[in-house]
C-alpha cells in the first residue's frame, strides 16, 4: 500500500515538475512574437494593466492600449538602468520601437496619475 502512495507521488512530481518553470516565465510566444507580462508597479485606484499590450519580436518592441488610459510616458532601459528610449503617448494607439543591441531590458510605462506597469524581456540576435 505504501509503495503506491510513493509511485503516485514520484509520478505527480514528473508530471508538474517540468512544466512549473514554464509557468514562471514573463514572456509568451505566441505567433512568432513574444508576449511580455505587464506587472503592476505603483498604482492608486484600479490596475488598468490589462489594458498594456506588449511584445517583442526581434529587436522590435510593439506596445498597444486597447483602452483610453490617457496620456502614457514609455520608457525603455536596459536591466541596468541604462536609458535606451522615452517617449510619451495618447491612448488608446500603438508604438514600436527598435532596441539595437541583444540583452535584458525593460519596459515602464507612467500615466498621467502617477501609475506605474513594467515588463521585462530579453532582445536576442
Amino acid at each position: 500500500m505504501q509503495h503506491r502512495k510513493i509511485k503516485k507521488i514520484v509520478l505527480l512530481l514528473g508530471l508538474i515538475l517540468p512544466v512549473a518553470p514554464c509557468r514562471s516565465n514573463d514572456i509568451h510566444i505566441i505567433d512568432g512574437h513574444s508576449h511580455i507580462n505587464i506587472k503592476v508597479g505603483s498604482v492608486q485606484g484600479t490596475p488598468k494593466n490589462s489594458f498594456i499590450s506588449a511584445s517583442i519580436s526581434g529587436h522590435t518592441l510593439t506596445v498597444s492600449f486597447s483602452q483610453n488610459i490617457g496620456q502614457v510616458a514609455v520608457e525603455i532601459t536596459t536591466a541596468t538602468g541604462a536609458t535606451v528610449d522615452c517617449l510619451s503617448t495618447m491612448t488608446p494607439t500603438g508604438l514600436q520601437c527598435y532596441i539595437p543591441d541583444a540583452g535584458d531590458y525593460i519596459v515602464t510605462f507612467t500615466l498621467s496619475n502617477g501609475d506605474e506597469y513594467y515588463g521585462e524581456f530579453t532582445v536576442t540576435d
